[in-house]
């Protein structure tokens, strides 16, 4: 959609929908969102990370989104706001070209493969292509994309969301206005298997996948059903691109886990954690409520409090690094010289 057809809004209509303090003329008009650098004359941008503030003076944007600290080098008007990120996030979806209506009729694709014994609410969409086996229940204003694939007994809450080539296998429950977005894989086998000293054999997983309300899972992703009890994604959980959630993990509400994080299996994570890009957690762990863990960082052992944990190295010239490669091999002779000589002192 071109933004000559997208929506438009005038500044006081804007200020009214996000409860910001209006500086400027509020009949201007704008139909698009953008940065400071790339705003044009009918664009309101937002100013959220100090560090972009140098950007301020010289935008082309119609009005930007921003502290009260601001106000006063702001150089067009201004939406003044607390928290002026969560005022962008807000507004982004006015300026949706791919916003979902709410769908009054059900519309269900010609060549979408339904069985006879599936539950389908009132605005349910079906994409081409979709596959729905028996006992799958679809509450009101669900959207199942074209090519998709939904498993016997799957239950979908309502305004639930699957982009297209989505596959949940058998009996996973989705809560309501949950997306998962294509390339997902929600409910497959978890990673479990015996050895006899020879060969590997095959353990069943016998639980499931049970996802709450208000979640989104990126593309991509993998969360596996569990092998006696159930996988758990508590609501408001938000899980980026290509993470790998292994069985009987359970993950608190309003928790949200970046590309790549990757989770062994029957670990619990609390509620309001972040897990950024890369981390990997072993499994059988616990992380405590409000728990942050930067970027590929591993952990091995529980957290019981909350805080903000690290692991690893940052990066550094190569020569550097092998130097202290090195080192760090020698640090276990170190420590048991210094314990040597803090003896022989006293």
């Amino acid at each position: 959609m071109t933004k000559n057809a997208s929506p438009s809004y005038t500044l006081a209509e804007l200020a009214s929908l996000l409860n910001a303090t209006l500086i400027g003329d509020g009949e201007r008009r704008v139909c698009g969102l953008s940065t400071l650098t790339d705003a044009g004359p009918d664009d309101i941008a937002f100013l959220a990370n100090r560090a972009y503030a140098k950007h301020l003076a010289t935008t082309r944007a119609a009005a930007v989104l921003l502290h009260p600290e601001y106000a006063e080098e702001c150089p067009t008007p201004a939406l003044l706001l607390d928290n002026p990120y969560l005022a962008y996030a807000k507004l982004s979806h006015y300026f949706d070209p791919l916003k979902r209506d709410e769908a009054s009729v059900t519309d269900v694709h010609p060549t979408a493969v339904i069985s006879s014994d599936v539950t389908i609410g009132e605005g349910v969409f079906v994409g081409a292509n979709a596959v729905i086996e028996a006992g799958v229940c679809l509450a009101d204003g669900v959207h199942i994309g074209a090519g998709s694939f939904v498993g016997a007994d799957v239950s979908l809450g309502a305004r639930s969301y699957l982009h297209p080539n989505v596959v949940l296998y058998h009996g996973v429950i989705v809560g309501a206005s949950s997306v998962i977005h294509s390339g997902a894989v929600i409910g497959g086998d978890g990673f479990g298997f015996a050895h006899d000293g020879a060969q590997w054999h095959k353990i069943a997983q016998l639980g499931g996948v049970v996802i709450g309300d208000n979640v989104e899972v990126g593309s991509c992703s993998s969360i596996d059903r569990g092998a006696l009890g159930d996988t758990v994604i508590g609501s408001d959980v938000k899980i980026d691109s290509q993470v790998q959630i292994a069985h009987n993990v359970h993950i608190g509400e309003h928790s949200a886990l970046a590309g790549c994080v990757g989770i062994a299996g029957s670990t619990r994570v609390g509620r309001h954690c972040l897990l950024g890009g890369g981390v990997g957690l072993a499994g059988h762990l616990e992380i405590a409520d409000g728990v942050q863990i930067t970027g590929m960082s591993l952990v091995t052992n529980s957290i019981s409090e909350a805080g903000v944990y690290s692991s690893g190295t940052g990066s550094m010239p190569n020569g550097l690094w092998r130097r202290n490669a090195v080192r760090f091999k020698q640090l276990d002779e170190l420590s048991r010289r210094v314990t040597r000589l803090e003896r022989h002192r006293d």
